[in-house]
């Protein structure tokens, strides 16, 4: 009896101080801080949000994490939780911290400013990594020289066109840094290979020369890799002047290198380009989608979940940031989506967070861009309309 009691006091103990370190992983941890001319408290600083507005499911709370964050777009984060940002309209990137671990960030630093559409961020072994339209930028160590920062030119022969030029990048499995190339057009056959393509690049290669792994892709703008097959899945934005509802937007998966996803030729799977439909091969030739995710809605950024803080149901899904329609006659997106997989096939979507448009007006006050951990498993979206950063936490019942 006593060695069973025993037993049993040792494997309670075990799983008290295992559920006390992982809690202790998955809290938000102070940041130093360092002074600089180039930092910014933006601790006091509002957004023009109408957080009321927003929709989300049981449980879950929206806050404005930054505010004052000028057309915040593409994320990525350090491992303790510094947080770079970059934007398309505007020419500057920044690094954001939470000082305090308190959920809301504190300073601003700018990182580089007159860069041309430094949309892009990756960070990757203490570096930072900066696309703009034709360029790859990177910051060495950056978390130490955030006062000083410096950037050196990876590479600089990616196309100048500004059409579909912006870019998210992010690091693979492989050690690669990925790297699309939009179409220079809303509908076109490109006479160059790269252009409509996701390339990938080895940063650290003496002469590094992109490598295209995809095809037939019109303008992907956030993608990530299956947290079991390593798969690199992405979204598409369909072609505009084909009316309201056609084509929808796409969700894929690249299951070997070299794939063809159907622009020009083909849209979402199944509809045939009226212009250049005829001059591409079979439907069957192409790679049809995982999943459509509307028309117009503009998916962007999209990320596996791999945190402890939401529920056990979201662990592997995917959040996809909706950007929203420009010249659809009744908007669509404007919203942060879920997608729920079974394996590697995907078992459904769902809105997780709406409001930021009033369907019965049609007015919009922010739009979803990128989607991002934090390291306490709670869920970072930017807002390059409303210039902010939000932060969707959920609270244990």
């Amino acid at each position: 009896m006593n060695y069973h009691k025993t037993l049993f006091g040792a494997l309670w103990l075990s799983i008290l101080l295992f559920s006390c370190e992982t809690d202790q992983e998955n809290k938000l941890k102070p940041i130093e801080a360092a002074e600089g001319k180039n930092r910014v408290d933006i601790s006091a600083d509002s957004a023009d949000v109408q957080l009321e507005t927003i929709q989300l499911p049981e449980k879950f709370t929206i806050d404005v994490w930054a505010a004052n964050i000028p057309n915040a777009r593409s994320l990525s984060i350090s491992e303790e939780g510094i947080v770079f940002v970059g934007n398309r309209q505007e020419q500057n990137v920044y690094a954001v911290i939470d000082s305090d671990g308190d959920g809301k960030a504190d300073f601003r630093y700018t990182l580089a400013e007159n860069l041309n559409s430094p949309n892009g961020v990756a960070y990757k072994d203490g570096d930072l990594y900066v696309a703009e339209i034709n360029r790859i930028l990177k910051f060495p160590d950056i978390k130490n020289h955030l006062t000083d920062p410096r950037f050196e030119v990876v590479y600089d022969q990616y196309p100048t066109e500004g059409h579909h030029g912006w870019k998210f990048i992010a690091f693979g499995p492989d050690g690669l840094l990925y790297v699309p190339v939009g179409a220079p057009c809303n509908i076109c056959e490109p006479e160059k290979e790269i252009f409509a393509s996701i390339t990938r690049l080895d940063v650290n290669a003496e002469n590094p020369e992109p490598e295209i792994i995809a095809h037939g892709v019109r303008n992907s703008v956030g993608f990530d890799w299956h947290p079991d097959t390593k798969n690199l899945w992405f979204t598409d934005n369909g072609r505009d002047q084909m009316g309201d509802n056609v084509p929808e937007c796409e969700l894929n998966a690249v299951t070997e290198a070299g794939q063809h996803f159907g622009y020009p030729y083909w849209h979402q799977g199944n509809v045939k380009d009226p212009e250049f439909g005829d001059v591409g091969k079979d439907q069957s030739a192409y790679v049809a989608p995982k999943a459509t995710l509307g028309p117009h809605v503009a998916p962007l950024g999209m990320r596996f979940y791999a945190g402890n803080m939401f529920p056990d149901t979201y662990k592997k899904s995917i959040f996809v940031a909706k950007h929203g329609s420009w010249n659809r006659s009744k908007k669509s997106g404007y919203t942060v989506t879920n997608v729920a997989l079974d394996g590697s096939e995907v078992a459904g979507e769902k809105v997780f967070a709406s409001g930021w448009l009033d369907d019965a007006s049609q007015e919009v006050w922010g739009r979803p861009v990128d989607v991002q951990e934090l390291p306490d498993g709670s869920l970072l979206i930017s807002d390059d309309m409303a210039n902010c950063i939000y932060r969707i936490s959920y609270s244990q019942p």
